[in-house]
């Protein structure tokens, strides 16, 4: 295509031909989307809107329809067209596209590092000191099937549970709003806390910390992706391109950014955005957690979640590749 494109450029007639291929080109040019439908979050900026309050988007717009309750919901509204783009969990986003749901990933959304990670948290006074001791125990977890899932279960396997002794580790899911006071009032033995509400609960003090997943996994890295369908990006390249531009250009600010602009940049979004949400938990803002700059996708941020998904039984050797569930094509830090 790249060699037909140039010949058709040499010979003066693209803009008739290729109308919507041009670097040059915009959603609004080519007649493509310019409003996108997404979910969010309650106190927190996504990347996405940072990106247009910052001016990246140029004339594309958001239009808000409601919060996310997680990945795998992400996953089945954009694959059933009810909002134009979601976020997921890299490993969710595998599983969906081994039964067929063909998503592409084209930036990063959020990861772990040495600032802002996962996390696994008891009492203080809890018995539970080791992998061994969740054993009959209950651990909270936002949603089955996502990262809570797979760091929790790495765990216990690379501690040396045999997996009917990991069948007796109990995953509850629980609202992230709802997991910190779930575990002071004993309902759960421990949960799983990351970001805001981890730093939170840590400064309110009373738990300790019993494993993190930079551990579990090595080091830090990109564990979610934003995506489209394949269809949405084919019927608008150029949606796509400009909207990927716009939100690596904002990761890349906010990666760079000192963290007390970056949070009162955040403060002055949801004050604006009329939501009637706090901004209390901000103070706790540390870092993306995205490992790559503007959130360029590596292979091996899908690798280690396909040899985890087939070592567990749930996806064939083979069956999915990791060039096929990303591209960065769009991303302009990728070049």
């Amino acid at each position: 295509m790249k060699k037909l494109a140039s010949l058709i450029l040499a010979t003066g007639v693209i803009g008739s031909i290729l109308t919507g291929c041009s670097d040059n080109k915009t959603a609004a040019d080519s007649k493509e989307d310019t409003v996108l439908q997404y979910q969010g979050s309650p106190g927190i900026v996504g990347f996405p809107e940072l990106a247009e309050d910052l001016g990246y988007l140029g004339d594309l717009k958001l239009d808000y329809i409601g919060d996310s309750a997680g990945g795998p919901e992400s996953i089945q509204l954009t694959s059933t067209k009810q909002i134009d783009f979601g976020a997921a969990f890299n490993g969710a986003i595998i599983k969906s596209y081994s039964k067929n749901v063909k998503l592409k990933s084209v930036v990063g959304s959020y990861g772990s590092d040495e600032n802002t990670y996962m996390g696994a948290y008891v009492l203080e006074d809890s018995p539970i000191k080791s992998a061994k001791d969740l054993i009959g125990k209950k651990v909270g977890v936002n949603i089955l099937g996502a990262h809570a899932e797979f760091v929790v279960k790495d765990y216990l396997r690379q501690s040396g549970l045999t997996e009917k002794e990991i069948e007796q580790v109990t995953l509850v899911t629980i609202p992230s709003s709802n997991a910190e006071q779930s575990l002071r009032n004993k309902q759960l033995d421990s949960v799983l806390l990351s970001g805001i509400a981890k730093d939170r609960a840590l400064d309110t003090g009373g738990i300790v910390e019993l494993f993190k997943d930079i551990d579990v996994f090595g080091s830090e890295f990109t564990a979610g992706d934003y995506f489209f369908t394949e269809q949405y990006i084919k019927d608008n390249p150029n949606t796509v391109k400009q909207f990927t531009e716009g939100v690596a250009n904002a990761i890349e600010w906010a990666q760079t950014t000192p963290k007390e602009e970056v949070i009162a940049r955040f403060e002055e979004i949801i004050n604006e955005r009329g939501r009637k949400e706090t901004t209390d938990n901000l103070k706790y803002w540390k870092s993306t957690g995205i490992a790559e700059k503007g959130g360029v996708i590596t292979p091996s941020e899908y690798d280690v979640w396909i040899e985890w998904l087939v070592k567990n039984g749930e996806l064939k050797e083979g069956q999915v590749k990791a060039e096929d569930l990303y591209t960065n094509e769009y991303n302009p830090f990728a070049k």
